[in-house]
């Protein structure tokens, strides 16, 4: 069993910053998410249109095969235009269309966008920046999630809501609030944040202690003297700006609870989830959070276009399934553009439907998209939708009609197996939020390097060697897994530490790169030498980071290419596995590798370029005996999944290179029905989905 799908039957840690607590039984009841097929569709805003346009959608929708929508994102005003007034007959009338058409749907409580009548009644209940404006109506994610108001109508919505709607047959699930996100510097978040404090530390004394108050005469004589990181002459207290971002996802946690409960409370047993973000910003803590929900839904956005894209859309899909510990859903991603700086590019037909199955094939059971029809008016008015400004008589359109025929045909790849997960990984990757907000306290020895970077880069280096992986819990059973890496997590816990030694005692290899375990999760330095909690593990002892100047560029012995960050290394009982070569660190430890139980713990004490970091993880795996999911496919550009289903395997087939690959094994596919026992040609650009015996072999044998 690998770890994501482990992580809910062991005692995995749960707390947001990490620290060792026992994990509570799981929140939800139900089993993994299992629908009859893939859900295609999008979120539908029939309160921006008249009757006549619902009629003419639920034609395009039958007409696309679209058999799922997402209602009430941002529909509180609509559904209560004046406090405890509700008007749901619009509703009603939209939910009959759908039924009759045989079309099911997410239901949203719309708490992310306040009505004006709230903000104008309670102003107290706007966030404050931490330049302490307070903002004011007109977007949405305008709302102080700490204000008790603003608590009380969401949950009076979702209770309303869950009253006349919970039990209708045609309810996926719930869809609570829309990209959590929104963090408030104000009062009443202050006054949570101080309750959220006394719960973690208990005495004025030990948060002194922890946050090193002594220093620039931050120590604090009352818990009323304790604000959110406000802006302020110079740097912030490191220690109390994670602690904030580990109390406002709690916070937000909370939130998103109460209105679960009033859903509960009335009698609703559909299936709960809210939508993740995940863009260049994180304000979640997901692994607490996934939890909490019946299924992890995310939404996607691209941020780059050619191959790297389709390295993105593998990334998101990984971690996500990884958060969700098997299927999850894509609740949103873009129908026809790549947002890129100042403008939107547009997917080619190819790329629309490519993108779809490369979520799919990592264990999404959706393929949902913002929005269905593009806004005529309103702040997203040029956000694409599936039904373009130009109508259903477009090019756009015809291919999203393609894509919903082809989800009807690769349906049997919606199963799940009956044990084990849904991609046989033997890799992992350790995440945690506490590294991404730890990379973001300024002043560090080099604010360049990115969490999100560093996690992403070691991502794209087994997509592009072709090898599976998973994203890796704090404290989950990772005994599955034969090579576990662990990008530039700064803070870890004592016990984390000690999870780390047990996995390569037991046989593991463990690779640590450099800005990981420097500092305990108040994020203190240990002393005497980095990297800190995991000198012992690793046999070194690092004296200096010398991080290099913007663009700069040195070799290793091996070949390898380094740029952005470099150590003075001492090797205590490590063995040098490379060796730095450029005048200031000639001859000096680069890479090293400790023996350690029946494991042993290798330590990158430099930024390998994308090429290098590729050859080096590359090189690992083989020596471990990882193998790619079909040899020889990423080297011509051929992306393969192996998805496990209900007694068989599902391998899709995403071709990003220049030339035809041809692929056998024993299996059909389930796009075109052709056989592939004496060959399928997949061709540069396309696709195919071959159902297999379970372990059934495949290979190429021409391109």
């Amino acid at each position: 069993m690998s770890a994501p799908d482990a992580a809910r039957a062991v005692g995995a840690e749960l707390r947001s910053d990490g620290a060792a607590v026992q994990a509570p039984s799981a929140a939800s009841p139900f089993a993994p998410f299992a629908p009859p097929q893939f859900l295609f569709g999008g979120d539908w805003s029939p309160e921006q249109w008249d009757r006549a346009t619902w009629h003419e959608d639920i034609a395009l929708m039958q007409r696309a095969k679209v058999n799922t929508v997402s209602l009430g994102i941002f529909s509180w005003s609509s559904l209560e235009p004046s406090e405890g007034v509700y008007e749901t007959g619009w509703l009603e009338e939209v939910i009959d269309l759908l039924t009759e058409a045989g079309i099911g749907f997410f239901l949203a409580t719309p708490t992310a966008s306040p009505p004006p009548w709230f903000t104008r009644a309670h102003p107290e209940a706007m966030p404050v920046r931490p330049d302490g404006v307070r903002l004011t109506h007109g977007s949405r994610d305008t709302y102080a999630i700490s204000a008790p108001a603003y608590r009380a109508a969401s949950r009076a919505i979702a209770r309303m809501l869950a009253e006349r709607f919970g039990d209708h047959p045609g309810l996926r699930g719930w869809h609570l609030h829309n990209e959590y996100g929104t963090l408030d510097h104000g009062p009443e978040a202050a006054r949570a944040f101080r309750t959220w404090l006394r719960a973690r530390y208990g005495t004025l004394e030990e948060l002194n202690r922890q946050w090193t108050t002594a220093f620039w005469s931050q120590g604090y004589g009352e818990w009323e003297e304790i604000t959110p990181p406000r802006t302020t002459q110079y740097l912030h207290n490191p220690a109390q700006q994670i602690d904030f971002r580990r109390f406002s996802s709690d916070e937000m946690l909370a939130a998103m609870g109460e209105q679960r409960g009033e859903i509960r409370a009335a009698g609703s047993r559909a299936p709960v989830t809210t939508n993740f973000m995940l863009p260049s910003w994180n304000h979640l803590e997901q692994w607490s959070w996934a939890d909490e929900l019946d299924v992890v839904s995310i939404d996607h956005y691209l941020d780059t276009t050619g191959p790297d894209a389709e390295t993105h859309i593998a990334y998101g899909g990984d971690l996500t399934r990884s958060w969700s510990g098997g299927p999850w859903v894509l609740m949103e991603q873009n129908a026809s553009g790549i947002r890129i700086g100042d403008r939107t590019l547009a997917k080619s037909r190819r790329q629309t439907i490519r993108h779809s199955l490369g979520y799919l094939a990592r264990g999404s059971q959706s393929s949902l998209f913002f929005q269905w029809r593009a806004s005529a008016g309103g702040s997203e008015q040029w956000h694409s939708g599936l039904v373009p400004h130009a109508g259903g008589s477009t090019r756009r359109f015809e291919t999203v009609c393609e894509l919903g025929a082809l989800l009807e045909q690769i349906t049997p790849a919606v199963s799940l197996p009956a044990d084990g997960p849904l991609i046989a990984a033997e890799v992992g990757i350790l995440w945690h939020a506490d590294g991404w907000w730890a990379l973001e306290t300024p002043h560090l020895p080099s604010d360049a390097i990115s969490y999100s970077d560093e996690v992403r880069a070691t991502h794209r280096s087994f997509w592009r060697a072709g090898i599976p992986t998973d994203f890796v819990r704090p404290g989950a059973d990772a005994s599955g897994y034969r090579l576990l890496v662990v990008p530039c997590l700064y803070p870890l816990s004592e016990t984390q530490v000690a999870w780390l030694e047990d996995y390569v005692a037991g046989g593991g290899e463990l690779v640590v790169t450099y800005l990981s375990g420097i500092s305990d999760p108040s994020l203190r330095i240990v002393p005497g030498g980095y990297p800190g909690r995991l000198r012992d593990l690793l046999g070194v002892r690092v004296e200096e980071m010398l991080p290099l100047p913007a663009g700069e560029q040195v070799a290793l012995d091996t070949g390898a290419v380094v740029e952005e960050w470099t150590e003075l290394l001492e090797a205590v009982d490590a063995q040098p596995l490379a060796l730095y070569s450029h005048d200031e660190l000639r001859g000096r430890p680069a890479i090293t590798r400790a023996a350690r139980g029946k494991g042993h713990a290798v330590y990158l004490s430099a930024r390998l370029r994308q090429d290098s970091r590729d050859a080096f993880l590359a090189e690992t795996a083989a020596r471990l005996g990882i193998s790619a999911t079909l040899t020889g496919a990423a080297e011509r550009g051929l992306e393969a999944v192996r998805r496990r289903g209900d007694g068989a395997d599902f391998l899709f087939l995403l071709h990003h290179g220049a030339e035809p690959v041809t692929v056998r094994g024993a299996g059909t596919d389930l796009v075109s029905g052709s056989s592939a026992a004496r060959g399928l040609a997949v061709e540069p650009g396309g696709w195919a989905v071959i159902a297999l015996a379970p372990d059934a072999p495949v290979e190429i044998v021409h391109g």
